[in-house]
């Protein structure tokens, strides 16, 4: 092609995205949407420029006004979280959590977190995975006990785990990591913070997920309930642009300073900045009601889905009090095969891991389960009712094998009632319009 159809058809596809998600139900569990407000600051000339360090503590000239937003932004997140310290530096969420690494740990050290089939991140992997622990800090890695039926941490199991390396002089974990990937239930926190520390090892808790749900006080507040430090994505329950950030007590920042910059981070995607401190300002005025209402879309979704017969983890106890369900649909066929045929009738989810898949041979690429999250249909304004309709659809899909065309189509319809962001001071702009800045 000539440059001008490489560029009129990369502009092409960018507008087919939007129409697309315009016509399609969000349900991937680590997206959100951001405001209209969020967009803007996104675009802003701030993102042509440069900040190392930080904010009066610059290389770099030209920072008067991106200094005084980053403080701004920082401000905003030691609010919402409580926290002594807050660092809105790091680029995404592994970003940060190899910040943590880099300050709590030195390599071939012990981390204790969950394995990725029980719903740790990648970024908690082994080597041998490639994961970013393992394959960029040289960490080793020791698995929590993991309750399938509860979906959660065993606590006795883990103390007996730990109380066993001693006894047979082991290297005792230097980095406990909570949370991760798949994060249904808020996790013993209280029941093991303390028991690490007496142990010597620092604790850390990857939010990621269940960040917005932790600031608008629908879920475990990890900080208060003692850990040293939490890393968050931007982007998820926190409804701002893609990035990361670290919280912490105030005894920890002169190391997560200097472990994001000048050790992980150079320039830190100053547009995202604003993005985040709009988010902030949005997540502070109206966070409690919207995360309310995800937990409140989550357990319905949950609910409609398992009185369709499918089997929905964590039943035990509500499916879920987060954003995320799991499902296992091992019966009925892959997960990969499930994600296609629903993305292929505009409902977009993904495959995921089950605790047990590995035991059963099952992999990535041929998991047991998928993966869904209410999130950003509740940012559309979705609520409990269209909660049943979205099962509807799945069930119509992948129980009933109705036609797929006649699915789409009711689908789009469904969404037309549906293309403004709720909880946000301004909206007048459609969630997925496109946004044309060229004459």
């Amino acid at each position: 092609m000539k440059p001008i159809e490489y560029y009129n058809k990369v502009f092409s596809l960018l507008e087919d995205h939007h129409k697309w998600f315009q016509q399609s139900i969000p349900l991937i569990a680590s997206e959100n949407i951001p405001s209209p407000a969020v967009r803007e600051a996104v675009v802003s000339d701030f993102g042509n420029r440069y900040a190392e360090g930080f904010p009066k503590e610059r290389v770099y000239a030209g920072c008067k006004y991106i200094d005084e937003v980053e403080l701004l932004c920082m401000e905003m997140m030691r609010e919402l979280f409580g926290a002594e310290y807050a660092d809105v530096r790091p680029v995404s969420g592994v970003n940060a959590n190899i910040a943590v690494y880099t300050a709590f740990t030195k390599p071939y050290d012990i981390m204790m977190s969950l394995s990725i089939a029980s719903g740790g991140h990648i970024s908690f992997g082994k080597s041998k995975f490639f994961g970013t622990a393992g394959s960029v800090k040289n960490l080793e890695i020791e698995y929590f006990p993991f309750d399938y039926e509860t979906m959660n941490i065993k606590v006795e199991e883990t103390k007996a785990k730990i109380l066993e390396m001693k006894k047979e002089n082991k290297t005792l974990p230097k980095l406990v990591m909570f949370g991760g990937s798949v994060l249904p239930f808020p996790h013993p926190v209280k029941e093991l913070t303390e028991f690490f520390h007496e142990h010597g090892a620092t604790v850390c808790y990857d939010a990621a997920h269940v960040a917005g749900l932790v600031g608008g006080g629908q879920f475990q507040d990890p900080l208060k309930e003692g850990v040293d430090v939490m890393t968050v994505s931007t982007h998820k329950t926190l409804f701002g642009p893609q990035g990361g950030a670290i919280l912490s007590k105030a005894i920890h920042q002169d190391a997560l300073k200097k472990t994001v910059f000048p050790a992980t981070v150079s320039n830190h995607h100053l547009h995202h900045v604003a993005g985040k401190a709009i988010a902030l300002a949005e997540m502070l005025e109206f966070g409690k009601e919207y995360t309310k209402q995800v937990v409140t879309n989550s357990q319905a979704l949950g609910q409609a889905l398992n009185d369709k017969s499918f089997n929905v983890l964590g039943k035990k106890n509500g499916f879920t009090k987060s954003h995320v369900l799991i499902v296992d649909v091992s019966e009925i066929a892959f997960g990969s095969d499930i994600e296609k045929l629903l993305e292929d009738s505009n409902i977009i989810l993904n495959r995921n891991l089950l605790p047990y898949d590995i035991k059963f041979g099952r992999h990535y690429d041929t998991t047991g389960g998928i993966r869904l999250g209410v999130q950003e249909c509740t940012r559309l304004g979705m609520k409990t009712d269209e909660m049943k309709q979205i099962a509807d659809f799945i069930e119509r899909l992948v129980i009933k094998k109705e036609d797929q065309n006649k699915v789409r189509n009711d689908v789009i319809e469904f969404r037309k009632d549906f293309q403004k962001v709720h909880y946000a001071f301004q909206t007048a702009t459609e969630a997925y319009q496109y946004l044309r800045i060229r004459a």
